[in-house]
């Protein structure tokens, strides 16, 4: 995955943008003309505009997936609006998209602050910033408010620089660990885990998944009776998880970062960058009778265990 400046050739991806009503009843600015010849001319104008930036969210080989944008750049802050073609969902694209162009705001643009909204409606966006602890806000500037004046029934969320994202306590019930990490000043850090001790469990068995290609998704299994740690000491992975108590998912991009499953739990790992390393430390050894590989099977097995 990578951003990469809007183009002429994105022309049939923005006026499939411009015909979601999602997005054109908050940014009619941009919306309002979806004429090829209007399309064009907003690309052309925005290259040049510094007060907007909008950056294709493309896959490896630079398929364009979604589009992630900064309206209103002005005074250290900047409104945010993405959007991911419906193909790209659950595969990465919107939670990368929200990375890289925050950081773009941040570290590049110096803003102090970004704002977006979303219609309440939109139980699918709510959904995604609230399960990545985007929190809502209230105390939203006059200014930006006034902007969207005319749409009702708004949810507001913002992120300024110095904020960091708290780490989930758990993701679908699975305890989600800091690793214990020692930085060595200019020489890296040094994490590690005893088992039994940070972890509770021993460890019979280590393995791990590496050169794997972006965009591919591995794992469709659940154990009955494993239990065990994943953490990504390289790359970034997103890690989705369901059991008893629902479906969540979680990237696993910081070393010093681990999730802990020890109930029957489907995962599917989906690699977001290329190379990515997946460790498992595991509670038993390799038992192929412990594995479930059909989903349907694994929704009976964990409806027998919970009635």
């Amino acid at each position: 995955m990578h951003l990469r400046r809007i183009g002429l050739k994105d022309l049939s991806f923005i006026k499939l943008w411009m015909a979601d009503k999602t997005i054109s009843a908050l940014y009619q600015q941009w919306t309002r003309d979806s004429s090829d010849d209007g399309i064009v001319n907003l690309i052309k104008s925005s290259i040049a505009d510094t007060s907007e930036l909008h950056l294709i969210i493309a896959s490896h080989d630079d398929e364009c997936m979604g589009i992630v944008s900064l309206f209103n750049i002005e005074n250290g802050s900047a409104e945010l609006a993405i959007y991911v073609k419906p193909k790209a969902r659950h595969k990465g694209y919107a939670w990368f998209g929200m990375e890289e162009i925050t950081k773009k705001a941040f570290n590049e643009l110096g803003l102090e602050s970004v704002y977006w909204c979303v219609s309440r409606e939109n139980s699918r966006a709510v959904r995604f910033y609230d399960k990545h602890n985007y929190n809502e806000i209230h105390d939203v500037p006059q200014i930006v408010l006034k902007r969207h004046s005319g749409t009702k029934n708004l949810k507001w969320y913002s992120i300024f620089k110095d904020d960091e994202l708290s780490l989930p306590e758990r993701v679908c019930g699975c305890k989600v660990i800091q690793i214990k990490t020692i930085p060595t000043a200019d020489a890296g850090e040094l994490s590690f885990f005893e088992g039994t001790k940070e972890i509770p469990f021993s460890i019979k068995r280590i393995y791990y998944i590496s050169k794997v290609p972006e965009g591919v998704r591995r794992g469709f299994h659940a154990h009955k009776e494993l239990k065990q740690l994943l953490f990504c000491p390289y790359g970034r992975i997103q890690l989705v998880l369901e059991n008893r108590r629902g479906r969540e998912e979680i990237e696993l991009s910081d070393p010093s970062i681990g999730v802990i499953i020890e109930e029957c739990t489907w995962r599917e790992m989906l690699w977001l960058q290329k190379d990515s390393v997946l460790c498992v430390a595991a509670s038993d050894f390799y038992d192929i009778g412990d594995y479930i590989r059909n989903y349907d099977e694994f929704k009976k097995h964990i409806a027998s265990t919970t009635t």
